[in-house]
């Protein structure tokens, strides 16, 4: 079975880590092409967007409250900037973070779900 880290990274089947784990930017495929994985009953619902807002949050005021300390500019570049990094940042790891969500769901997911659970070992 591949790591959920490296599923997630490569927004893969967490069981296979061979087929796509979405169609278009962040819909989850309702069957894996490669293993036939059911995806259809996943939900992660806002999980990775609210992990990202933490994470972003502490990133970019810290970022917006330095610009400002340290150089002389208008009040809202800070706002700005910090904008931008957090826009960016997001849109870059939103898919990520939700193939990893999916990741740990199928590894820890004790059973049921429409065929979620990982193989008996």
């Amino acid at each position: 079975m591949p790591s959920p880290l490296s599923t997630a990274l490569a927004c893969r089947c967490p069981r296979c880590g061979e087929g796509a784990l979405f169609e278009g930017f962040i819909t989850v495929r309702a069957r894996c092409d490669h293993c036939g994985l059911d995806l259809s009953d996943h939900d992660t619902g806002d999980g990775p967007a609210v992990f990202l807002i933490f994470i972003l949050g502490a990133l970019c005021v810290p970022l917006a409250l330095w610009i400002n300390a340290a150089f002389d500019v208008a009040f809202w570049v800070p706002a700005v900037v910090a904008g931008a990094v957090a826009l960016g940042l997001t849109f870059a790891l939103l898919r990520p973070s939700k193939a990893y969500i999916i990741a740990l769901n199928y590894r820890h997911r004790s059973g049921g779900g429409g065929g979620m659970a990982p193989p008996a070992a």
